[in-house]
């Protein structure tokens, strides 16, 4: 079968979070790498797609409406079309459907940017700023608080598996570098390795293998394209 869908990514949890939602879905997708740390996310190809400057980024050529080909950028929005399209992991009923988006929209603006924020100040700052690494990890335990407190009484994040877990996942999977132990958690890391167990997840995981870098090993240049942007 031939790929309809151009995936731009690079193996961060945003970048697991698409290809995830694409091995469950079983579509075919070619993978275009935009390695961040050296700036391919500001290539004026990739802005005419993101104009934004950040993947993941999705070109689809077999768009729903039979039109030309539509592009998305932010995975929240990639994930929301790609559920509606396909009619799977997104529930059609009002309130099925508003509280799987709630949850996707609560790790789009607080599980992921704090997480963000901690593998930032605990990884990749050049200085050990001791209230920044507090701040952060804090946060990020009170929002693992909150999943586990929600996955007390269900399996999933919205009662069935949908992208609202998928979403969440990846950015529990580096919880040692965010300063978090599982253990505290025990719905959570039930809730955890269930999805990691998935057939699909384990495929989506394996597409970044090549592309992965550590911390330690970025370089000066790799640090100022990621994390001293400015507006041009």
């Amino acid at each position: 079968m031939t790929a309809s869908i151009d995936l731009y990514y690079w193996p961060t949890p945003n970048g697991h979070k698409i290809t995830i939602l694409l091995e469950e879905l079983e579509l075919p997708y070619r993978v275009i790498p935009v390695n961040i740390t050296q700036g391919d996310q500001f290539k004026p190809d990739f802005l005419k797609i993101a104009p934004n400057n950040r993947m993941p980024a999705i070109v689809d050529h077999e768009s729903k409406d039979g039109g030309d080909p539509i592009s998305i950028f932010e995975s929240g929005a990639i994930m929301q079309y790609l559920a509606e399209k396909h009619s799977q992991f997104l529930p059609k009923d009002v309130r099925g459907k508003a509280e799987t988006m709630q949850w996707l929209f609560w790790q789009m603006g607080g599980l992921g940017p704090m997480a963000g924020q901690a593998h930032h100040f605990r990884q990749y700052a050049p200085e050990k700023i001791e209230y920044g690494i507090a701040r952060y990890t804090n946060e990020v335990n009170r929002l693992y608080g909150v999943m586990d407190k929600c996955l007390a009484g269900r399996d999933f994040l919205a009662g069935a598996y949908s992208i609202a877990d998928m979403a969440s996942w990846p950015w529990i999977v580096p919880h040692e570098r965010q300063g978090q132990d599982l253990n505290e958690f025990p719905n959570l890391k039930r809730w955890f390795e269930s999805i990691q167990a998935r057939p699909a997840v384990k495929k989506a995981l394996d597409v970044g293998k090549k592309y992965q870098h550590k911390p330690e090993n970025m370089t000066d240049d790799a640090r100022k394209i990621l994390f001293g942007q400015r507006a041009q």
